[in-house]
């Protein structure tokens, strides 16, 4: 249900961004030069020349900023090449793959809702569960794309002309102690994890479907004869 909701959320943000931070947003569409009737890319390698492969759509990314392919979008030739945005092809992808994922979960919400309104259930089909299973890593994949594009995509700058990213991190040693310790806490985290859904797991198969009794549990006795009644 949401999902429809933060697609048009996103589609809305994208649009602000090509006007207010435009040089974020040629960075995240690989545009190299200001014009109008700009081609979108679907994934494709970022260079100086281009976008080197992918999947092209003539005049599609200036429609989606300004509904018209007359629309003029701002490319990275607006600024000095210190002050754009490192990792254009990461960038590019991470935006991609985040819209890719929020279309394809739209697309697992109508199916289940189209199955829903015809037979008041969901789809039985093996491909829709495994695909319900997948949708919250997926989710999680669209997350932190989506913070790589607003991380990375707004460098080289804290404030946009005002401080940049270089002179704002901190230069103290110690910051690596701290991100060496949360990262051993989540791996042995994440290992305990793994650890005790194996193990549950493999009691799953080896249960013979017994339930053990416990207590407010349903009554298992048989229900006694009435009394037979002589005529």
């Amino acid at each position: 249900i949401a999902t429809p909701i933060q697609f048009v959320v996103g589609d809305s943000a994208a649009r602000a961004i090509a006007k207010d931070q435009p040089v974020k947003f040629a960075a995240m569409e690989c545009v190299q030069e200001t014009s109008t009737d700009v081609t979108e890319y679907i994934y494709g390698r970022c260079t100086s020349d281009g976008v080197k492969g992918g999947i092209a759509i003539p005049g599609l990314d200036s429609f989606l900023v300004g509904w018209s392919t007359s629309t003029q979008v701002t490319g990275l030739d607006s600024v000095p090449s210190d002050e754009r945005p490192p990792a254009n092809t990461m960038l590019h992808w991470c935006f991609d793959t985040m819209v890719g994922i929020c279309t394809v979960l739209i697309g697992l919400g109508a199916w289940f809702g189209l199955a829903w309104w015809r037979r008041r259930d969901i789809p039985r089909t093996k491909w829709f569960l495994r695909a319900c299973a997948l949708s919250g890593v997926a989710a999680i994949v669209a997350l932190e794309c989506g913070w790589i594009v607003t991380e990375v995509g707004r460098q080289p700058w804290i404030v946009n002309g005002v401080m940049r990213t270089s002179d704002a991190v901190t230069q103290a040693g110690g910051i690596w102690v701290t991100f060496s310790l949360v990262l051993a806490i989540y791996a042995v985290l994440g290992a305990a994890l793994i650890i005790t859904l194996r193990a549950m797991s493999r009691r799953w198969r080896t249960e013979d479907g017994r339930e053990d009794e416990v207590p407010y549990g349903p009554d298992t006795t048989p229900p006694a004869l009435a009394p037979e009644t002589s005529a």
